[in-house]
């Protein structure tokens, strides 16, 4: 991919996904949403069973699938949509994508630094804190800078 694609495609997806990180939803009640909001709408399993074609046992085991987490996306679907709901799906980073790049490029960089490093301080060559630091952030950067398919 273009280097230049790849960047205009990492900074949009990262605007996107700021806002998201921004955006908290509340979290999930323990008995799961789908009989949170089947409850609150006042519908018993029954009717919800009845609108999916399934038995009424089936909805309560659905139910402790989606509490337990084990639930597939395509089953919440269909009871999302039972439900006159809307499954919204989605992965959102802890911070930037930038972010997490660059956190990456320090440890590879750690990482191929390491042995030369290790065998210099062996042989009394250790090089000082602020070098070895300023070595650390220009092969950071040269990762960056290629494929970063390298950084995984």
């Amino acid at each position: 991919m273009n280097n230049k694609f790849a960047n205009l495609q990492l900074h949009q997806m990262d605007s996107v996904l700021t806002k998201l990180r921004e955006d908290r939803p509340p979290s999930r009640p323990a008995s799961g949403w789908v009989k949170a909001i089947r409850e609150s709408l006042g519908m018993s399993a029954s009717a919800l069973a009845r609108r999916l074609g399934v038995t009424p046992g089936s909805i309560a085991k659905l139910e402790k699938a989606e509490a337990d987490e084990k639930i597939t996306l395509a089953t919440l679907r269909k009871l999302a949509s039972a439900l006159d709901c809307e499954l919204q799906y989605r992965l959102v980073p802890r911070k930037s994508l930038v972010e997490i790049l660059q956190d990456r490029a320090i440890v590879v960089a750690g990482e191929r630094l390491h042995p030369i490093s290790h065998s210099m301080s062996l042989e009394n060559q250790k090089v000082e804190k602020s070098a070895s630091e300023k070595q650390l952030q220009l092969l950071a950067k040269e990762i960056l800078d290629g494929p970063r398919r390298n950084l995984w």
